[in-house]
């Protein structure tokens, strides 16, 4: 099975103990990018939870092909 390469537009508080980690455990699934529009805590995000990309612009996470789902 493939696994879904997710990405998240607003990586605020409930992401940190909810949505995050949870992508990051479910079977075929991976967080590869996050967004924030503060880009400094957008990369301080993926820093802490191994997330390869970071975007301070939704479009950008949203055009990236390496992001199957947001």
């Amino acid at each position: 099975m493939k696994t879904i390469r997710w990405g998240i537009i607003g990586c605020g508080n409930v992401t940190e103990v909810k949505s995050g980690p949870g992508l990051q455990k479910a079977a075929h699934s991976a967080l590869v990018a996050v967004m924030r529009r503060d880009g400094a805590l957008a990369q301080d995000y993926a820093a802490r939870h191994g997330v390869p990309r970071w975007y301070d612009d939704a479009a950008a996470l949203i055009n990236d092909p390496e992001v199957d789902a947001v």
